[in-house]
């Protein structure tokens, strides 16, 4: 039924052994350990980019809590309006909730299938003989045997503690006591790796938005303590190589959570800080006057100009209308130029009988007299 999931796990597995028998022999037990462990590495690098995006979905979420707690107070009765809000927000924010889901929702069906095939190594329904007669997916018959007769500290890597007694005389002479001694200690360290990696990923999320959400805080309380607590109930019911399976993922799961938080929190950084700086140089510098854009007659902007610059431009421009008004134009002679002598009244030269001023003199234009509103008596 769930043979499509069987049959690329095992694919995985037996690349993984064929690699490492070549290293260390087709029998070591330490070669189908370490195929194992590298299947989750398969895994987990192949989900590497959906773990990045659920990680910034996460914290995108966190940015914009205090909305979404605004929608619940709005529309709390209202379920199906509620829905058709968060749906906006959260495409407005560019957030996938399903893209959060994605690495969890892929890693239980590999559970489940590599589960299955471990099982499937020492199936209690076939006889001994012809369970190491019988291929298991795309192992062969030879492959079995090798499965079986492999060992990890003197222990088969499908043997459990809680195993039937029937299987367990399959493996020879091992006891459940030298099964515990190996399994144990690694279901206590799959446990608290499960711890770790739940603490870490709590302690990235927003304090404010915990205490407001009572239900997230009783959920995180769950993953931090529930779930290792867990781990090491159901230590004794799996299989060795599941229980490696659990070491090795939480282990990349720890070490990837440190690595991608640690980048995306240099990318934010990163970030503020180039806005500050843009903010800094848009902005006036200590003790400049503000700038103000220059406009003609018609309202339009001419030049951004600051206050000082702009009084001087108004200074010259009154200047030049009053020495304009005063009748003094210019025809590019100065007043000391040869030709022109002052003479006794302190006029320079004599006017012409025309009126008109001989050459090198300013002609002096009569001023305009001043209107008054003093009404003649």
């Amino acid at each position: 039924m769930l043979n499509f999931i069987y049959y690329p796990v095992s694919a995985i597995l037996w690349f993984w052994h064929k690699a490492f028998g070549y290293l260390l022999g087709p029998g070591n037990g330490f070669g189908w350990a370490l195929a194992v462990v590298f299947l989750v590495f398969t895994l987990r690098a192949v989900l590497f980019k959906p773990f990045v995006s659920q990680v910034r979905s996460m914290r995108k979420m966190q940015e914009f809590a205090p909305e979404i707690q605004k929608l619940k107070k709005k529309y709390g009765d209202d379920k199906q309006k509620m829905a058709a809000e968060m749906q906006k927000l959260q495409s407005e924010h560019g957030v996938n909730p399903l893209g959060g889901c994605l690495p969890v929702l892929v890693q239980i069906p590999v559970f489940i299938g590599l589960f299955h095939v471990l099982r499937s190594f020492n199936r209690p329904s076939l006889s001994p003989e012809m369970n190491r007669q019988t291929a298991n997916y795309v192992f062969s018959a030879l492959d079995v045997q090798s499965f079986l007769d492999a060992r990890v500290f003197g222990v088969p890597l499908s043997a459990f503690i809680t195993e039937p007694t029937e299987l367990l005389t399959r493996y020879g002479d091992i006891s459940r006591w030298q099964i515990a001694v190996v399994a144990v200690p690694l279901t206590i360290v799959a446990g608290v790796l499960t711890h770790l990696t739940a603490k870490q990923s709590v302690a990235r999320q927003n304090p404010a938005q915990i205490a407001a959400n009572p239900q997230a805080a009783m959920m995180n309380k769950l993953m931090v303590w529930l779930f290792p607590v867990g781990v090491v109930a159901g230590g004794p019911f799996f299989p060795l190589a599941i229980l490696m399976y659990w070491l090795s993922n939480n282990l990349w799961t720890l070490g990837q959570q440190r690595v991608v938080y640690q980048r995306i929190e240099a990318e934010d950084a990163e970030k503020k800080e180039v806005a500050i700086a843009q903010r800094q140089a848009l902005g006036p510098r200590p003790g400049q006057k503000p700038i103000r854009s220059k406009r003609d007659g018609a309202g339009n902007p001419i030049a951004a100009v600051d206050d000082d610059a702009a009084a001087g431009m108004d200074r010259r421009e009154s200047g030049s209308a009053a020495a304009t008004s005063n009748g003094a134009v210019s025809n590019g002679v100065g007043p000391s130029q040869p030709g022109a002598s002052e003479g006794p009244s302190g006029a320079q030269g004599s006017a012409r009988a025309d009126g008109s001023a001989p050459p090198g003199m300013i002609q002096q234009r009569p001023r305009p007299r001043k209107k008054t509103n003093r009404k003649r008596r």
